[in-house]
């Protein structure tokens, strides 16, 4: 038997194998799928959750007996912040920084699309209707950024970049951030002013559903939500109803509560809502740049160094 540490691959669709060499020389590695985890945990030290849409870490936890890092395939690690998990020596980790260009662009290019109208052009060109239309500047545009992570600062950066003026909520209150100029901690006070509001908060008790009737209500008719942090941050049937009465504008949900939608749910015919199926973050190359994030954090535990983007079990998220 390999001598060394045992580690535990929880998958789906890894890409090449050879990308694991570096961690298969030095421990045992097991790959399994989500109904052989409680069995691959005994005895592990590591587990990677490469399946980062699995719930099945709970349910085999009575079985990691030895372990001492999880590392998740994801930045939201709600999945498996669950409280025995909190309560335990475990270390967790995520995958900070490898899909905050794309949801950066993927936010920007939702802005564009409600900004110019393009979904519109596009139904126009499939009846073949040349029909001259008025649209509106991004420049100038003001965007609440809820959420203060690494990927809510990229976004800010590109929409900085567009012309448009940039405001977040955060946890802290700050003025004069590099990135998000003001943060404030009270939702409501900056909703009103926002013309386009984007949700990239991690998941967590005090996020669950701060997105429902009173929210949608605070902001400007015309202004557009756009939701690239989890489906259950907003409350979905108010969302539905504040599309569908105008209370908002329009919204870009590359998430969803429920997740996959149903094919027979209102949001999906609602000329106003832009749907993808959480996607965003997934530009090409991405499968292997977050098996590349876990073998260089591989390579920093077995020399005993400080791991990266350790998350606080407490706040639910890799602290800023």
């Amino acid at each position: 038997m390999k001598s060394g540490p045992i580690v535990t691959v929880v998958y789906r669709d890894l890409p090449d194998p050879a990308l694991m060499t570096s961690v298969e020389e030095r421990a045992t590695v097991r790959y399994t799928e989500e109904d052989g985890l409680a069995e691959a945990l005994r005895g592990a030290d590591v587990l990677f959750v490469h399946d980062f849409q699995t719930r099945g870490v709970r349910n085999a936890w009575p079985s990691a007996d030895r372990l001492r890092w999880l590392h998740m395939a994801a930045a939201g690690v709600d999945t498996v912040m669950f409280p025995e998990l909190r309560d335990s020596d475990v270390v967790v980790t995520n995958t900070r920084g490898v899909f905050d260009g794309a949801i950066a662009e993927y936010v920007l290019g939702q802005i564009l699309v409600f900004a110019k109208d393009l979904a519109e052009s596009l139904r126009l060109q499939q009846r073949h209707i040349w029909r001259h239309r008025e649209s509106e500047r991004v420049a100038g545009a003001t965007a609440l950024i809820v959420g203060t992570g690494s990927i809510g600062r990229t976004i800010a950066r590109l929409l900085r970049a567009a012309g448009m003026q940039i405001r977040a909520v955060g946890r802290r209150p700050r003025d004069n951030d590099p990135d998000f100029g003001v943060v404030r901690t009270d939702l409501y006070a900056e909703l009103p002013a926002a013309d386009y509001v984007i949700a990239i908060a991690p998941l967590t008790e005090s996020t669950r559903h701060m997105f429902d009737a009173r929210a949608f209500a605070a902001m400007k008719p015309h202004a557009r939500f756009v939701n690239v942090g989890r489906g259950e941050l907003v409350v979905t049937d108010d969302l539905v109803a504040a599309l569908g009465n105008g209370t908002i504008a329009g919204a870009a949900l590359d998430v969803a509560e429920p997740e996959p939608l149903p094919a027979g749910h209102p949001l999906w015919d609602l000329p106003n809502a832009h749907i993808t199926p959480h996607n965003s973050g997934d530009a090409f190359g991405w499968r292997t740049e977050i098996v590349t994030a876990f073998t260089a954090n591989f390579d920093r535990w077995m020399a005993g160094l400080p791991l990266d983007n350790v998350v606080d079990k407490k706040l639910g998220y890799v602290p800023g």
